[in-house]
Formats: C-alpha cells, sequence, structure tokens
C-alpha cells in the first residue's frame, strides 16, 4: 500500500513539472501567461535607449581620490581651533578693608611702596565721634554694683563704660549728642538723676585700603600688606 502511495506522489510531481513548464500546452494543459504586452505601447522613444559599458580604469582612478598632502590636517587643525574655547580672561575684582587710622594708614603706605601704580589708594573715611549716657565715675566697685541694682529695679538698660571711664555704667551710646540728650530726658521720667552726656570718642580721622583691580597676576603681591593691616580683612567692595 505504502508503494502505490510513493508511485503516485511521484507520478504527481511530475505532472505538476509538466504541467508548469507548458510540456502538456499541446494537450490544452498550462498555466495562464503572465503576460501584459499593452505596456509596450507606453514606451516613450524606446530607439534612443543606449546600453553604456563602465570603464573599471576611470571607476577606481576615481574611487583612490585623496586631497592634496596637508589638506586634511588643515582641515582637522582649523575644526579642533574652532571647537576648543578661548581661554577665560583674567578677571579682576574690587575688594577694600579698614577703617584704618592714620598710624595703621602710615603702615599700609610703606607696605604698598612698591606696588604697581594704581593698584591701591587709600580713601578717606572720617569717623564720627560717639556720645554716651554717663554714671559715674564711682569710688570702688561696691558703690557700682549699688548703683548696678537700682538700675536693675527701675529697669534701666546699662553696661559696662570701658576703658578710662571706669567705673563707671554707660546707660546708652549714641552717634549724636542730640540723640544722647533725648535719652538722657527719658531716664529722668523714670527716677534716673545723676547721668550726664559726654563724648565718649571724638571724630577722628579714618582711611579705607581699596583695591580696586585685583587679579590673579596681582594677588601674591598683595601678600605684603596683610602684616600692616592690623588684622583687617579683605571684603568686596560696596
Amino acid at each position: 500500500m505504502l508503494r502505490l502511495a510513493v508511485i503516485a506522489l511521484l507520478l504527481a510531481n511530475v505532472g505538476y513539472y509538466a504541467w508548469s513548464q507548458g510540456l502538456l500546452k499541446d494537450w490544452g494543459f498550462a498555466p495562464e501567461e503572465q503576460a501584459e504586452p499593452q505596456r509596450m505601447n507606453h514606451q516613450i522613444r524606446p530607439e534612443t535607449l543606449q546600453i553604456l559599458r563602465v570603464n573599471p580604469s576611470k571607476t577606481s582612478s576615481s574611487s583612490s581620490f585623496s586631497p592634496p598632502p596637508g589638506t586634511a590636517t588643515a582641515s582637522a587643525d582649523g575644526a579642533s581651533s574652532a571647537a576648543s574655547p578661548p581661554p577665560p580672561a583674567d578677571t579682576a575684582e574690587c575688594l577694600q578693608a579698614g577703617v584704618f587710622d592714620e598710624r595703621q594708614a602710615d603702615a599700609l603706605r610703606t607696605a604698598a611702596a612698591n606696588l604697581p601704580p594704581g593698584s591701591w589708594l587709600l580713601e578717606p573715611t572720617p569717623v564720627p565721634g560717639r556720645w554716651m549716657v554717663y554714671m559715674g565715675r564711682f569710688e570702688d566697685v561696691e558703690t557700682l554694683d549699688r548703683k548696678r541694682a537700682e538700675l536693675r529695679a527701675r529697669k534701666v538698660d546699662h553696661d559696662r563704660a570701658g576703658g578710662t571711664l571706669e567705673f563707671g555704667l554707660s546707660l546708652g551710646r549714641f552717634a549724636t549728642k542730640d540723640a544722647a540728650e533725648r535719652e538722657l530726658a527719658n531716664l529722668g521720667n523714670k527716677g534716673v538723676r545723676t547721668a550726664r552726656v559726654i563724648q565718649e570718642r571724638p571724630d577722628t580721622a579714618g582711611f579705607t585700603l581699596r583695591l580696586p583691580a585685583v587679579t590673579d597676576a596681582l594677588r601674591p603681591q598683595f601678600d605684603a600688606l596683610r602684616t600692616a593691616m592690623a588684622g583687617k580683612t579683605l571684603r568686596n567692595c560696596a
């Protein structure tokens, strides 16, 4: 039975091959022709069609073309220089310190003698005087402590006067004499009778050190000023 199936399958394959190749066309068995002769009528001037042969030597010469020596390198260098950003500029900043008194200003002038001209200057900065509502001077610490107790009982703020004004008490410090006089009048309303207005500090001349254009190149040279700055530090200009 298996032999008959194999023979039938083989005959079927042979018959299909003969049919597909048109070998049975004379007996009326053949596949339908897939031809469209009408497309030939749509051709435009078919007589001008030419078949050209490629010249291998021209093809190889054009494909092996290379730019003149140095051109590629110059182009690469140009692209590299265009892509790389310019070096950052050495930006300058303005710094200042102070206020310095006359003696300190003289020390700064000496320290800055070898610096480039125009790289530093001392600007006059007058320091206004200061006024105090003062109580004292008391004979001893016991009297001072007793007066403190009285002020606390009257709820009057106070602190040490300091300096040459010890043993005494400050009931307030003010930029003008008028402001100190007004505060003295207010304290009188609280029962304070022995206080008075004094000038704690007179108007004095002062100076501000200004470095208008500090760059990285100049910064090391300004180290010579540090010993003459009396502990004051540089800060950005106001």
